[in-house]
């Protein structure tokens, strides 16, 4: 199901459990996994709030946070609760470790794996705690496809597996054709889906200029994901992108993004995104009168649909999103966050980024 949108990353109903570090900062489906159930596991009690001073004693000192209480402590899995001869828990907790592995405080269990009415669909039920005792422990349930690569999770289909994000860094590896900053080898690929009109992607290229700084082995690529239906400028202005592109080379492109995402008010309009494209194209170095003829051509109307779809394919549907050799991660997440899972994929993919 497509939801086309361009979010705010305050909105906290986004996040799902899959990304806790992301809370605050994350949007649907990045990155990809299973959304949560509202029960929670037996585990120890949280410990209860520091009791306010008494009105007698006249004291105005605040009350104290509650100190962590550890990690919490699972009830043993009953053998009798893996009934399902698919996936296997190794399977589950692959995917799990794929999924978490970035975040040091993140645990797990595995507590059961159902057969149900469905020929070959099983019910997945996890148990997931922090070690730090900061955030209560949660039950995660998912259903597994007899296909062995998918599961499903509320309205959604997501890549499972031990290696949950490699049909999409393939995808991405033969596909992802925009313009780049950093090395030609696609060993570290960070993919940014984004959209000149949206303001939050305007917000995620502080992120990406320091991805670029941080991590010179990398090549970072810029796909145009336009969404028409919110942003009225937004495929013109990546019509001209690849133009730019064409003309100028990938130097010239970032220097043409760089000045429309400044004067991204300018695509207000029709005749200001005129005003603004022409301008960003001067500040690339460029002739406006030649990119704006070659914008006009079937051919890079055909190039901007093709990444379009690849983020449709990729299952994309906000702007901006960052995909780290295919797990795809909100490019407005905070950097430290950024880092962590990079650095992570780094090591699980056994490549050099910096």
């Amino acid at each position: 199901m497509i939801r086309l949108s361009c979010r705010s990353i305050g909105a906290a109903a986004l996040i799902a459990l899959f990304v806790p570090a992301l809370r605050a900062a994350a949007q649907q489906h990045v990155p990809p996994a299973p959304d949560t159930t509202s029960s929670e596991p037996s585990a120890p009690a949280q410990q209860p709030d520091a009791a306010a001073p008494s009105p007698a004693t006249g004291s105005d000192q605040q009350p104290s946070a509650p100190a962590p209480s550890g990690p919490p402590v699972f009830p043993k899995p009953d053998p009798a609760n893996f009934t399902a001869a698919a996936p296997t828990k190794e399977v589950v907790n692959g995917f799990l470790q794929a999924t978490w592995g970035y975040d040091a405080d993140r645990m797990w269990q595995v507590q059961a794996i159902l057969k149900t009415p469905a020929d070959g669909v099983s019910k997945v039920i996890v148990l997931v705690g922090d070690k730090t005792g900061k955030q209560k422990p949660q039950v995660l349930s998912f259903f597994a496809l007899p296909d062995g690569k998918h599961i499903v999770t509320g309205d959604d289909i997501i890549d499972f597996g031990v290696n949950p994000f490699a049909d999409a860094r393939k995808q991405l590896q033969q596909r992802a054709n925009g313009p780049y900053r950093g090395v030609a080898s696609k060993d570290l690929e960070l993919v940014e889906f984004a959209d000149f009109q949206c303001p939050h992607c305007k917000e995620a290229q502080a992120n990406m200029d320091k991805l670029v700084a941080d991590y010179p082995n990398a090549r970072i690529v810029f796909q145009n994901f336009p969404i028409a239906s919110i942003h009225p400028q937004a495929t013109n202005a990546a019509e001209y992108g690849v133009c730019v592109t064409k003309l100028g080379g990938s130097l010239a492109f970032f220097q043409f993004a760089a000045a429309v995402f400044d004067g991204q008010d300018g695509l207000a309009s029709a005749d200001g995104a005129t005003l603004t494209l022409n301008s960003a194209t001067t500040k690339a170095g460029l002739d406006p009168a030649k990119v704006a003829a070659c914008a006009a051509t079937p051919e890079v109307k055909a190039d901007v649909d093709g990444s379009v779809q690849l983020a449709k394919d990729l299952d994309v549907n906000e702007v901006p999103t960052l995909m780290i050799n295919g797990r795809t991660v909100p490019a407005t997440a905070p950097y430290d966050v950024l880092k962590k899972i990079i650095d992570y994929e780094v090591k699980a993919d056994g490549v050099t980024g910096q």
